[in-house]
């Protein structure tokens, strides 16, 4: 009777285990290749998204597909450095800024989501193919393509397209 007992015990110990690492593996799975979470720090997004906030990213849709003009992105650097961004050019595009107007192509972009603080012209570029020009939201606090530090975006430094936000609960929902 103890024996039945005590291997009833070492089976249930067992489970726990394999219960475990399975979780283990696929929380890691899902984490690699599927979806990311990822918090804003600094304010190069606002008021689209503020520093603290917390996003969803999928990761697998660019793995499909390529990321489009308006998508918010992040981008990965190195293991310490992560970008949000707004993609804005892809390989082809020209893009310019005069009098605080994206031109893409010659149009003027309607982008309705920039902080209205005041930002530089920038000289027509054409964006290399197979990268892409990003930007902030909040254009006079943004390193992005504009500058030298981060410049055109190589396609696989895109990790994946932010998807939804789950922090804070009075923000949460579609970005």
């Amino acid at each position: 009777m103890k024996e039945d007992q005590e291997s009833k015990g070492n089976l249930e110990l067992k489970e726990w285990i394999q219960s475990a690492v399975i979780a283990i593996v696929l929380a890691f799975i899902i984490k690699m290749f599927l979806f990311d979470f990822v918090m804003v720090q600094g304010s190069s997004m606002f008021p689209t998204l503020v520093e603290g906030d917390r996003l969803i990213v999928n990761k697998i849709g660019y793995t499909i597909g390529e990321p489009d003009y308006g998508d918010i992105v992040i981008l990965s650097y190195s293991d310490s450095i992560e970008y949000v961004k707004r993609v804005i050019g892809k390989g082809g595009d020209t893009i310019a800024i005069k009098d605080m107007v994206v031109y893409r192509n010659g149009e003027p972009l309607e982008e309705d989501y920039i902080n209205p603080d005041p930002y530089e012209d920038f000289a027509e570029v054409t964006v290399p193919m197979g990268t892409y020009f990003v930007m902030g939201d909040n254009r006079a606090n943004s390193s992005d393509s504009r500058y030298p530090s981060l410049g055109f975006v190589e396609r696989d430094a895109i990790d994946g397209k932010v998807i939804f936000r789950i922090w804070p609960l009075s923000e949460i929902g579609t970005v």
